[in-house]
Parts: structure tokens; sequence; C-alpha cells
């Protein structure tokens, strides 16, 4: 049974029924249902702080990952960036001051359109695909440093060898030919002067009397001393290192020894007329890695530039060898 309130009015002295306007029952339901919301929320906001659920749990400790993987990735960049400080610098003192200058590569333009075409695919990325691509870069970025600081590395041993490098390439003619008459066949393909048809010519003839001295033509060993039945005579092959080495062939007779040490202008032999040879002359041949090579690029220590050019010349005739 529903209650009934009574209120004594003062101005006609009686008690009359309390009735309650809608417009005070409508704020008492919405003050209800306000308080009701507010504590609603920080209820659910302290059970989410303290109490969370297993997806949020999950989410946090995701973070916590990605936070960790970001820190991780700092401490890389910031190592890249000093072993990249270290490689310019040392680009500067190598390249630098070998060729004196800084040219900008045209690469150098492609490379910000890659950039900006890098960072519009970056911006649709969710967080674990950037670390990923991150990573990725990094990766990169480490295997191409690693490849530089070798080939500075490199670059450095050759810097420390110019000496020993240039002392090893033959850059002399093996006799003496000044007045450059003693050229009669050069490299390439010459007539056989036996088989009288076209065959390949690995070096070049120079014609002197028999006696006439031969010279080292760079600094090195030699590992050949002797004669050789495949056509050769008497003959001398010389290891100057870097990949160079050099045959004199058909000599009358032999100085340097198996072993030896020769210095570039050091007489090694003499000019003679054996093995498959048509007169007296010297072959010298000019090897690099193995392979054969022109001799008569390499002579620019003795000659002019005027000399050198009718060299080229007189080597270029094509006639028939010696051997």
């Amino acid at each position: 049974m529903k209650k009934v309130k009574y209120f004594y009015n003062t101005h006609t002295l009686r008690y009359e029924k309390l009735i309650t306007p809608l417009r005070v029952k409508l704020l008492r339901v919405f003050g209800f249902i306000a308080a009701t919301l507010v504590s609603a929320f920080i209820i659910v906001s302290l059970a989410q702080k303290y109490f969370p659920s297993a997806a949020e749990r999950a989410l946090r400790q995701e973070n916590a990952n990605l936070r960790y993987s970001y820190s991780i990735l700092e401490k890389e960049i910031a190592d890249l960036e000093q072993r990249m400080a270290a490689l310019e610098k040392r680009d500067n003192q190598v390249y630098r001051s070998i060729f004196e200058s800084d040219p900008i590569p045209d690469s150098a333009r492609s490379k910000m359109i890659e950039r900006l075409e890098d960072l519009k695919k970056i911006a649709g990325m969710t967080q674990e695909q950037l670390i990923v691509s991150a990573a990725n870069s990094l990766n990169r970025l480490h295997n191409r440093l690693n490849f530089q600081a070798k080939s500075f590395d490199r670059v450095n041993e050759l810097i420390e060898k110019k000496e020993d490098l240039l002392a090893a390439i033959p850059a002399i003619q093996p006799v003496s030919n000044k007045e450059l008459e003693r050229v009669a066949s050069g490299f390439g393909y010459r007539i056989d002067p036996v088989y009288k048809i076209p065959k390949m010519h690995a070096g070049l003839d120079f014609t002197a009397n028999t006696g006439t001295p031969i010279y080292a033509t760079a600094d090195g060993t030699v590992t050949e001393s002797g004669y050789n039945t495949g056509g050769y005579g008497n003959h001398v092959v010389i290891n100057h290192g870097f990949g160079y080495e050099t045959l004199y062939a058909h000599m009358v007779r032999i100085k340097a020894k198996r072993g030896q040490k020769v210095k570039r202008g050091e007489v090694i032999g003499w000019v003679g007329n054996t093995g498959k040879s048509t007169g007296p002359h010297l072959h010298y041949e000019v090897h690099k890695n193995g392979t054969p090579v022109d001799p008569v690029y390499f002579f620019y220590n003795d000659l002019t530039p005027e000399q050198y050019d009718r060299l080229l010349k007189l080597a270029a005739t094509r006639n028939q060898s010696f051997d």
C-alpha cells in the first residue's frame, strides 16, 4: 500500500496531502541516472586500471614489446651513425686528398625520390610492419657498411703499398731501344714464320744483335730460368706481384737464377736465337692475373709522349713474327 504524505499548510491552518510536481519527479529521475552513470564510469575505470581483461593485458604486453623494440632500434641507429661518421672521415681523408674533388653522383637525386616513396609506404604501415621494415633496412645498412669498410681497408692497403705497386708494374722496355727501331712484331694475330698461318702472338719481338743485354722491366722474383722445349728456348719468367708477370724468351745466355730477386733495369740475360726462332731477337710477354696483355701499353717510364705514340704505331703493324 502506497504511503500518503501530508504537510501542515500555515495559510489554511490545516493538513493537506503532499503532491510532488512532475517537474520535480523528472529532476529526481535524471539526477539518479546521472549519479548512476558517473558511479559506473568510475567503477569501470578503476576496474580496467587495476583489473584488466586478458585482451587488455595482451595489448599492454604488445605495447611494452614495441617500446623495447624501438629502444633497440634507436641504439642500432646510433651505432650505425657513429660508424658512418667514421667511414665519412676516412673517405674524406683518402679520396678527397687523392682526387681533390667531391663529386655528387647522379644517384643522389634518385635516392631522394626513393625516400619520398618510402615515406608514402610507411604512412600506411602498422607498428609491427614498421618495426619489421626498419629492422630489414638496418640489416641492409649493416651489410653495406661492412662491405664499404672492407673496401676502404683494401684502399688503405693499396695506399700503403703504393711504392711496391709502382715498382711491380713492367714500365720500361726490356732492351735498349731509344731509337725505336727494334720492335719487329707486335701483340695480336701475326703470320707464324714456320707454319705461315695467322696465329696469336702473345708478346712483342725486339730484334737485336746476339749478346744484347736484356733488362727486368719491374721488380720481382724469378720463378722460371732455363731452357723451354715448347719453343721459348732459354727463357726467364719473373713474378712481380699484384698479378703482374713477365716472360723473356730465346736468350743466348741467362744470368738470373730461379728464386732470385731482381730490380727494374737489372740485366737478367742476353739476346739470342734459341728455341723456335728465325733470328736473334727477344720475345717479351706481360701477363696480368694469368692473361697475356699487350706489353706496349706499359712502356711509359723511359719514353716521351711522342716516342710512345710512335712505338704504338710500330707495334700495331701486322707482319710476320720471329717465333
